[in-house]
C-alpha cells in the first residue's frame, strides 16, 4: 500500500516532497478554471499516478490532485487516509476544449484505471482509492453514462464495470507536496508505481499500459 511505501521511503530519504516531516496545510476548495479552459474530475486510485497519466494527454493543460466526494470540509491528506471522511483521491483535469473533448477524456480515463475493482486500485486498498467519474452538470453525466454503457456492451472486460458516475460536489486541492509529484520526486514516484503493480495490472486488463 502507498501508506507503507511512504513510511519506508521516509526512513531512507532526505527531507522534501511528499515526505516532509513538518505539518502541511489542509486542502482548500478549488475555484473555477480560467477562461478558455474546461474541467473534468476523476478518481483513479493514487492521485500521483492519475495526475501523471492525464498530464501526458495532448490538450490537457494541468491535472490538480485533490479530494472530493466526502463529508468533511477542507480535508487534509491525514484526514482522508483514515478512510472515515468519504473522500476519494481525485484529480481536476483542466483542458483546452478546442484540442480535446470531455468525451475523449472519459475514454482515456477508462484505460488508465481498472474499472472492475471496487476495493481500491492496484496495491492501494480502501474507499479513498476507488475509481469514480464526478460530473459537474447534466451534459457531463450524459456523456459519462453513455461511455460507461458502451464499455460494458463492448465485451472488452469480462467482469462488470463498477466505477460509479457521481455528482461533483466540493473539490479540495491537495497539499502542495502532492502536486506534480511524479516530476518533483521522479525516483520515488517510479519506485512506488512499479512496486504497486499499476502498469502490470493495466496491461492485464486492457492489453497495454499507458505510456509514461
Amino acid at each position: 500500500m502507498r501508506k507503507l511505501f511512504v513510511v519506508l521511503i521516509f526512513a531512507l530519504s532526505w527531507a522534501g516532497g511528499c515526505l516532509q516531516a513538518k505539518p502541511q496545510p489542509s486542502g482548500t476548495a478549488l475555484g473555477a478554471p480560467p477562461a478558455g479552459q474546461a474541467q473534468a474530475v476523476f478518481a483513479g486510485g493514487c492521485f500521483w499516478c492519475t495526475e501523471h497519466d492525464f498530464e501526458a494527454i495532448p490538450g490537457v493543460i494541468e491535472a490538480i490532485s485533490g479530494y472530493t466526494g466526502g463529508k468533511l470540509a477542507n480535508p487534509s491528506y491525514e484526514d482522508v487516509v483514515t478512510e472515515t471522511t468519504g473522500h476519494y483521491e481525485s484529480v481536476a483535469v483542466r483542458y483546452d476544449p478546442k484540442k480535446i473533448t470531455y468525451a475523449q477524456l472519459v475514454e482515456r480515463f477508462w484505460r488508465i484505471v481498472d474499472p472492475t475493482d471496487s476495493g481500491g486500485q492496484f496495491c492501494d486498498r480502501g474507499p479513498s482509492y476507488r475509481t469514480a467519474i464526478f460530473t459537474a452538470d447534466g451534459a457531463q453525466r450524459k456523456t459519462a453514462t453513455a461511455s460507461k454503457a458502451a464499455l460494458e456492451k463492448s465485451g472488452l472486460l469480462k467482469v462488470p464495470v463498477v466505477t460509479p458516475i457521481l455528482p461533483l460536489g466540493a473539490f479540495y486541492q491537495a497539499e502542495d507536496y502532492h502536486q506534480e509529484y511524479s516530476d518533483k520526486n521522479t525516483v520515488r514516484y517510479n519506485f512506488y508505481r512499479f512496486n504497486c503493480g499499476r502498469d502490470a495490472r493495466l496491461a492485464r486488463v486492457w492489453g497495454s499500459a499507458p505510456k509514461s
